[in-house]
């Protein structure tokens, strides 16, 4: 059926009932029960019979598929999804690089050395589990490997942390990354 001047329609989409005052090319002008004029095309109405029921003849030319299609068209789009922040804390950085922990190694061997990197480790460890951190990084450099295997034994005797390596384009290669679950049972 074609829309005339004067027919009652429904919009396909919305609520709005009303009466077609003006008709332009492919524009159809309504006037709603309040009063308001809106401007549709011919695809958005449907006309009305006097008891205002649908007139479903105005479908039967359209499939269902192409009404299907034509919403599609419309949907809007999708702004990118961004990932979730990280927790809000900041994560916790731990350098064990001696020259960090102290002002000069004059006089200390070796072992002095890592005993004081490692007891750094262990308590900066405690202070996080006691601050209910999540996590925290600690930063050994490359080296030989001693710091990082020593270091990796001490964190071996917790049982509420897992430790890998950290994210290489944030630390490089030279950093331990630790995550603390808070709710253990032992």
């Amino acid at each position: 059926m074609k829309i005339k001047i004067g027919d009652k329609v429904e919009t396909i989409d919305d609520a709005i009932k009303g009466t077609v005052t003006k008709i332009e090319s492919d524009a159809i002008f309504m006037e709603d029960e309040d009063g308001f004029e809106f401007e549709f095309t011919k695809n958005e109405l449907i006309i009305l019979n006097a008891d205002e029921s649908i007139n479903l003849g105005s479908l039967s030319n359209r499939s269902i598929s192409d009404i299907a299609r034509e919403k599609e068209g419309f949907k809007k789009r999708k702004a990118p999804s961004t990932k979730p922040k990280k927790r809000h804390r900041p994560t916790f950085v731990v350098d064990l690089h001696i020259h960090q922990l102290t002002d000069s190694t004059k006089g200390m061997t070796n072992f002095d050395m890592l005993n004081l990197q490692l007891d750094t480790a262990r308590g900066q460890l405690e202070f996080a589990i006691r601050e209910r951190m999540p996590k925290l990084v600690f930063i050994h450099g490359v080296g030989e490997g001693v710091l990082k295997q020593e270091l990796h034994t001490v964190l071996r005797r917790y049982n509420n942390v897992t430790f890998y390596d950290a994210d290489y384009r944030e630390y490089g290669l030279g950093a331990t990354e630790v995550k603390i679950f808070q709710n253990v049972v032992t």
